[in-house]
């Protein structure tokens, strides 16, 4: 038999049921409220939101709590003038039920405070005056329509503030047999389909289930070593038993991210009043869910960005007006699932940021020196506005200027494992992105070995994985002032080597080179281990004290053989080789290979008089290549070389420089092989002109595929290429002698 509970912890259990539904009811009722305000309602709208609140008085009433029950009185008396009448409430009836609203709210939030809260409910002079407001209004309305209803059509419900007569508490809703019934079918379909539990129960849930799936992994790893059939099929059983009731239980304690967006068309809605700013709220993917947790977690960071976006993004009607846009302004919620993440995105059509305001106003508190200022990216620009304290706000006022509040949303967004990156396009829109887990409870990781010992490393954060092979490690990484980089797909990747992170010896095997690229706020990293073990769920447990400093861990995990694993933190690993601040390690390597000083090159010439150059370490060999040797794969020429197939581009063609006459008279090509990661590919040019050491500075270019630069070599003008983006321009095929490459 259960436990019998006094009368005192049944008064707190109908309590606390009470604060779960009337919060319910209110969240609700501003959705309805706003829409008869935008008169885009319909009469049950005004018959649910008198119900809603007859509902909270009459519970209100059963457990004694009068204070909370008098205001929700004064409200109900002014929306069942209304909807007896099926009248719409004017804008003053609606500004007063939106007060009304807020002070309810309250009061029902101070029931939640503790187990003395109801005793302990009081109204205060703010409540008096919203009492005395809602029912002055209601006094005015009724003397506006005397004349026309009497007091036995308005119905017993102390219409008069003067009214002295006790309230009853009502067993029944009034008005007709119809209203009446149609609320209790849908209270007991609505009962008959979900039930409530509490969060804590879910949490206890939860944790076991992480438990299963560890006891699950040791499991399948000590099956694995006995060759037990019959075992082995019990164990997949298990397996899948194991994996269906993990996905099941994550569902009970997954949220719409609905629950946390009903609040904001009320909040644009007081907020656009108070700046004098039309503004229309869009939400789109209002059904995506994520952990309930981290919904919690992310709900006051949204707060500040969709207030942000209102008081600095939209501008006034008359400075829209003037840029030709409609003076109305928009914010757009929008959510969606993105390998493995929930993405959701704030944008709105207002200014967008000023770049150089912000720089500005960074260089004015120290942030940033003049000369980083120059040349720094956009994204980093925007990237200043989350520095503590930091505003372009002129003057403080109640909403904005104190510089707190971005930096709020970085640090709970990266708190619980997130991103937040910002999008801004000048005089048109800015977005603001957050990228977060569906949970933190159990993920997919990858797992590694390093030193000997295996390491975790979720795979929300990996982009890919890169073999080097023994040949090319050694000069595949280049160091340019202290800083490790390898040439990915033309693109400069930072590297990090999780030996040195850990604070172990390098690794003087000379194998091959296991490249882990990353991605920590938006900005792409490699990290170099031992070896590649792995993908496994793992169930994450949180770090003690005195590991909680170590910003290279975000956890541990048990591994399926009963031994403990630390999950490898990508952000924190990023900040902690400061990748991340400002990015001048990834800017001086840029630097650098724009200053070759003292580095040897080839020069070639291409089209009738044109020089280019290429790094003399990137050349394997230099070739001439009869022309009855070339053979087609696909649409690409290629020859047999060394045993394998070499793939020819022809510079001047994909550069877009005319040939001079036909360069093929000769009957033979000339080539430069070019190796890398384990391909390799043939430059056809039209003539070799010499190798030379250069000390000029390239000149960068920003918008010419193929080209790092151009600098004067040899008393001329010359292009240095940009092989790998050559290649990625020209779209053939490559022929790796190793098959591995690339997984």
């Amino acid at each position: 038999m259960p436990p019998s509970i006094t009368q005192n912890e049944l008064q707190q259990q109908l309590v606390r049921e009470l604060v779960v539904e009337s919060t319910e009811y209110l969240d609700q009722f501003d959705q309805d409220l706003l829409a008869i305000e935008n008169r885009s309602n319909d009469e049950e709208t005004l018959h649910r939101i008198f119900r809603a609140i007859h509902t909270i008085k009459g519970s209100s009433g059963c457990l004694g709590l009068r204070e909370l029950e008098r205001m929700a009185h004064a409200g109900e008396n002014l929306l069942s003038w209304h909807r007896d009448r099926a009248m719409t409430p004017g804008a003053e009836t609606v500004r007063a039920l939106f007060r009304f609203c807020d002070a309810l709210r309250g009061l029902i939030r101070q029931l939640s405070s503790g187990p003395e809260a109801a005793q302990n409910l009081q109204l205060t002079t703010e409540h008096q005056q919203i009492l005395a407001d809602l029912n002055s209004l209601h006094h005015a309305l009724k003397q506006e329509q005397l004349g026309t209803f009497t007091e036995s059509a308005v119905g017993s419900y102390g219409l008069f503030a003067d009214d002295p007569t006790p309230i009853p508490t009502p067993v029944v809703a009034s008005g007709t047999e119809e209203s009446i019934a149609r609320p209790a079918v849908e209270a007991a379909v609505a009962s008959d389909a979900a039930i409530r539990v509490a969060v804590s129960q879910l949490d206890v849930l939860m944790d076991l289930v992480g438990e299963l799936v560890l006891t699950r992994n040791q499991i399948l790893g000590h099956t694995a070593a006995l060759h037990n059939p019959g075992m082995a099929k019990s164990a997949q059983r298990l397996n899948l038993i194991t994996s269906q009731l993990q996905e099941n239980v994550m569902k009970t304690r997954m949220q719409a991210v609905g629950h946390v967006w009903n609040k904001f068309p009320r909040l644009v809605r007081d907020l656009s009043k108070e700046l004098n700013k039309p503004v229309g709220l869009v939400m789109e993917g209002s059904d995506t869910e994520i952990d309930r947790t981290l919904l919690e977690a992310i709900k006051d960071p949204l707060t500040h960005i969709v207030r942000n976006s209102l008081d600095h993004g939209i501008e006034s009607p008359e400075r829209r007006r003037a840029a030709q846009k409609p003076p109305r302004g928009e914010i757009k919620l929008r959510a969606f699932h993105d390998g493995g993440l929930v993405v959701i995105e704030v944008s709105d059509d207002g200014g967008g940021i000023d770049r150089e305001r912000v720089l500005r106003k960074a260089i004015e508190r120290g942030l940033i020196s003049p000369d980083q200022a120059n040349g720094m990216p956009d994204r980093e620009v925007y990237g200043l506005i989350f520095a503590p304290g930091f505003s372009t706000a002129d003057s403080v006022t109640n909403l904005s200027g104190r510089g707190v509040g971005m930096d709020v949303v970085k640090s709970n967004v990266e708190r619980i494992g997130g991103a937040v990156v910002v999008e801004s396009e000048p005089g048109r829109s800015t977005t603001v992105r957050l990228k977060i887990p569906l949970t933190l409870a159990i993920i997919p990781a990858l797992l590694i070995l390093t030193g000997g010992n295996r390491y975790a490393i979720s795979q929300a954060s990996l982009v890919e994985l890169v073999r080097i092979n023994e040949e090319k490690a050694a000069s595949a990484i280049e160091h340019i002032r202290g800083c490790p980089l390898y040439r990915l797909r033309g693109q400069l990747l930072p590297l990090l080597y999780l030996r040195e992170q850990l604070g172990l010896a390098p690794d003087a095997s000379g194998a091959a080179l296991l490249l882990l690229v990353l991605e920590a706020e938006g900005r792409q990293f490699g990290l170099i281990v031992d070896d590649i073990l792995d993908t496994e769920e793992i169930v994450v447990k949180p770090l003690g004290q005195e590991l909680k400093s170590l910003s290279v861990y975000a956890g541990a995990t048990i591994l399926g053989d009963g031994r403990v694993a630390l999950i490898l933190d990508a952000l924190g690993m990023a900040r902690r080789a400061g990748l991340l601040e400002d990015s001048r390690k990834k800017r001086a390597a840029e630097d650098s290979f724009a200053a070759v000083a003292d580095t040897e090159v080839l020069l070639v010439h291409i089209g009738a008089n044109r020089q280019v150059a290429v790094h003399l370490d990137s050349v394997a060999r230099l070739e001439e290549i009869a022309l009855d040797r070339i053979e087609w794969s696909g649409n690409s020429e290629v020859v047999q070389y060394r045993d394998a197939i070499l793939p020819l581009i022809t510079v001047g063609s994909v550069l877009g420089v005319p040939p001079a006459g036909d360069a093929r008279e000769s009957g033979k090509l000339s080539v430069v092989v070019y190796s890398h990661e384990g391909a390799q590919y043939g430059l056809v040019v039209d003539r070799i002109v010499d190798i030379v050491r250069c000390a000029a500075a390239i000149n960068p270019c920003a918008n010419r595929p193929g080209i790092l630069g151009t600098a004067v070599v040899a008393k001329r003008v010359t292009d240095f290429l940009d092989i790998p983006a050559l290649v990625s321009v020209s779209g053939v095929v490559s022929y790796k002698s190793n098959s591995w490459g690339l997984f």
